[in-house]
């Protein structure tokens, strides 16, 4: 079943579909000869050109002749020969001396992009061969165009930039009544923020930049108020921290202040090794790094899909959620295994663990708070960081010398009013003011001559704040030299500036500059105080003329106590030598 086969030859039909549509083959333009080809546009415009240069300048218009053969013809496309009148000319450059060269220089460059498309000349006035014009694409003369146009709005930009500096150097403070209709409208933070900029800009170069007629004074304080407005800071903090950095590096202290800092954690080297503890967490979803090569425990956390106070590894002790500037002390006091070492303000316990951790859990360790409560914090990480080695104590550090000492060394991490934390806690810009700071340096100053006291001779004092104030730091250091056997040794911290041993009216010893100072702006961490004492001897410098001085101190408020006695202390006084004169009388 099925059709029936026809085996006879079908005819042809002839050529197939895409044989019938293929257009012939077309020869490159490129491929083509002048004579073929003809003159491109650029070159019919230049024939143009010369040939109006011909009329107007009649037989002594100069006649350009190509080299020819042997044979009379004329020499087609590029050679050794002819490599003379092919060479292209050097384009000249544009001179951007002064204004009105620059104007000048704009103009020609206008007309460079009008005429013949940015075609070069030759050495004879006359363009390239035609070959050269009909091998650019279209793109090419395009891109260009673009590039040319580029390069003279970067022209406009830098001279708009120039005067817009000179304006800017200009700047006239505002005046009085300016002020007074500016505090009557609702607060403009942008205005309030320019104006700053605009005054720093001014102090930065003063001398030059000033405006006629005002002070430097009247700039520091617009500048005070506007910072107090923006920051809301008071104006004591203000003025503090105007006194401590300069004006170029003030508003980037006062920005760092605004932005929190990295989340730091501790790795516990009792349970752990950082790289484990690192592997682990990143399998967790947490995204760190290593802190920095001045620490090998140290981890910065950038983000967490789950709380890293709640990851088995913290609740099992593998690490401590620590800022990055409280490895600081503990890495300046370099405890060693079997020492003993106090931790006079230990609580909630982080630089107490890590002394531990350095120790290896050898010899022993006092960790003493003032606060009860606090110190059950301190109890409730060493449990779960497992340290053995330690001893908690609740005793006031102003009268723990009393107690116990000869420490090998002794850690004091200070109260203090926390000014270099204040990205943690707001509140510190303006509920802090002179009676709190002198306060503090009252209480810091107690604690060290204790802590001073609790180490014995030979031993080393480590003291630290998370403060930025001369008066919590500096002041208190020298302080402590003046009135104990101690002298400023190296932390063996590789970073960190200075600290200060003169800064407006305070005069220090020049040892001082042996303390770090770190600064979130600079270091993106908490601000900090680090300085490291060795006692090299008991007691208490000078105490012979000490004591004279106090027994003169004693006698002079007794003279005074005297001098204003009551009317009726007076009377029986009188009676009192009336009496005894009596009796010699009596006796006589």
């Amino acid at each position: 079943m099925g059709r029936k086969g026809l085996f006879q030859e079908r005819p042809k039909k002839g050529p197939g579909r895409k044989a019938r549509k293929q257009p012939p083959p077309q020869i490159p333009e490129r491929l083509l000869t002048e004579d073929e080809k003809g003159p491109g546009k650029r070159a019919q415009k230049r024939l143009k050109r010369n040939e109006k240069l011909k009329q107007e300048l009649g037989d002594t218009f100069p006649e350009i002749k190509k080299p020819e053969l042997n044979n009379g013809e004329k020499r087609k496309g590029f050679s050794d020969d002819n490599q003379e009148w092919l060479t292209l000319a050097k384009k000249r450059k544009l001179s951007l001396s002064d204004d009105e060269d620059e104007e000048k220089a704009f103009d020609d460059l206008d007309n460079y992009e009008d005429e013949d498309d940015g075609a070069l000349e030759d050495d004879y006035g006359t363009g390239s061969d035609s070959d050269v014009d009909g091998d650019e694409l279209p793109i090419e003369k395009q891109s260009r165009k673009l590039r040319a146009k580029a390069k003279k709005d970067r022209m406009l930009d830098q001279a708009e930039l120039l005067t817009n500096m000179v304006d800017a150097e200009k700047y006239q403070l505002p005046s009085g009544e300016e002020i007074d209709q500016e505090s009557s409208r609702p607060l403009d933070l942008t205005l309030v923020h320019q104006r700053i900029k605009d005054i720093v800009h001014v102090l930065s170069d003063f001398r030059n930049r000033y405006e006629e007629g005002r002070s430097r004074t009247e700039y520091l304080e617009i500048l005070k108020k506007d910072l107090c407005t923006y920051y809301s800071y008071n104006e004591y903090m203000i003025k503090k921290f105007m006194e401590l950095f300069p004006c170029a590096e003030l508003l980037e202290a006062l920005e760092a202040n605004e932005t929190q800092r990295p989340v730091t954690i501790r790795t516990n080297t009792l349970k752990t090794r950082r790289r484990d503890l690192a592997q682990v967490l990143i399998g967790r979803g947490v995204n760190l790094d290593p802190v920095g090569k001045w620490t090998k425990v140290g981890l910065v956390v950038y983000d967490s899909q789950v709380p890293l106070g709640a990851t088995p590894e913290y609740l099992a002790g593998h690490y401590m959620i620590q800022g990055a500037s409280s490895f600081l002390p503990v890495m300046a006091l370099a405890p060693k295994e079997n020492e003993r070492i106090l931790d006079l303000c230990a609580a909630p316990g982080g630089k107490a663990s890590h002394i531990a951790s350095l120790m290896r859990n050898t010899g022993v360790l006092f960790a003493n708070d003032v606060n009860k409560d606090r110190a059950r914090a301190i109890i409730g990480n060493f449990h779960r960081l497992g340290i053995i080695n330690s001893v908690i104590s609740v005793q006031d550090g102003r009268t723990f010398s009393k107690v116990l000492t000869g420490f090998d060394r002794v850690l004091l991490d200070s109260p203090c009013s926390a000014t270099g934390v204040i990205s943690k806690d707001q509140t510190v810009k303006f509920n802090k003011d002179h009676e709190y700071i002198m306060e503090c340096a009252r209480l810091q100053k107690q604690l060290i001559l204790s802590a001073i006291d609790c180490a014995k001779s030979g031993g080393y004092v480590v003291y630290s704040t998370c403060s930025v104030l001369v008066e919590e730091n500096e002041w208190v250091v020298n302080y402590a030299l003046q009135k104990r056997n101690v002298k400023l040794v190296s932390t063996g911290l590789d970073f960190g500036q200075d600290g200060f041993t003169k800064i407006h009216t305070f005069r220090f010893h020049p040892s001082l500059k042996l303390t770090k100072r770190f600064y979130p702006h600079v270091h993106n961490m908490d601000g900090f105080y680090v300085a490291k004492f060795k006692k090299f001897a008991n007691g208490i410098p000078n105490s012979g003329d000490a004591d004279k001085e106090t027994s003169k101190n004693e006698k002079a408020p007794k003279q005074k106590q005297n001098d204003n006695l009551s009317g009726k202390s007076k009377k029986n006084r009188i009676k009192r030598v009336q009496k005894k004169n009596k009796n010699k009388l009596r006796i006589n």
